[in-house]
């Protein structure tokens, strides 16, 4: 399942994240890739420990937390924390899939990379390339949005970013693992949730919400790992 998240953050709010990005200095950003994935990476990473990225990053966790669309498809058990980087001056990442399980908190912990995010930060009008290529069940997925949204997707895809051939594309990426692990039986819980939602809102008093809220929450308990 690929879903867009819109509006993480506004606009505005987007802007001045830019802004402090445009002014940190940067790293490269093989320093945190695989072997194989080192050999397609060209692009400028903010280093994991400088302030800017841990203060964005803990703005970020606050606000998707508190995103029902991101909750609802998502259902995070841990989130990587999250990475920001920087593509310009024909920077790219070629095909690569994630690696499976990354080391956070100093090693301290692991995360199971379920699904992938990226969280643009740079509006599609600012730069020249830069697409996030995804080969999912449906073909190719272009994904290219407007400054303050996300593309969530799983783990599991090859993707890659074309190269920016003018301006400067900034972005943040991270992973999380899921409660559910199976790509397919979060996909169906996403799709019960949001048609549950809605019957909420067009018919709160009819008797089969109760009916299949509960069996929501059947599949979800046999599926769910903690």
């Amino acid at each position: 399942m690929l879903l867009h998240v819109p509006g993480v953050f506004t606009r505005e709010e987007a802007a001045r994240i830019r802004g402090a990005l445009e002014q940190a200095e940067w790293g490269d950003g093989k320093a945190t890739a695989g072997y194989q994935s080192a050999r397609a990476k060209h692009n400028l990473q903010l280093p994991q420990e400088h302030p800017l990225a841990q203060e964005i990053a803990t703005a970020m966790l606050q606000r998707l937390w508190k995103n029902p669309l991101f909750m609802s498809a998502a259902l995070p058990h841990k989130v990587f924390p999250p990475l920001f980087n920087c593509y310009t001056g024909g920077g790219s990442f070629g095909f690569h899939i994630d690696n499976a399980v990354r080391d956070a908190q100093g090693g301290r912990e692991r995360v199971r990379t379920d699904l992938s995010s990226t969280l643009f930060f740079s509006d599609p009008e600012d730069y020249d390339g830069g697409e996030l290529v995804i080969q999912d069940t449906y073909g190719e997925q272009r994904v290219k949005l407007p400054a303050g949204d996300l593309v969530l997707y799983p783990g599991t895809s090859l993707h890659k970013v074309e190269p920016v051939t003018r301006g400067a594309r900034y972005a943040s990426f991270f992973w999380t693992q899921s409660l559910v692990r199976e790509d397919s039986q979060r996909s169906l819980l996403f799709q019960m949730d949001q048609a549950l939602q809605q019957l909420n809102r067009d018919v709160p008093e009819h008797p089969a919400l109760i009916e299949l809220t509960g069996s929501y929450h059947n599949l979800l308990r046999r599926w769910v790992e903690v």
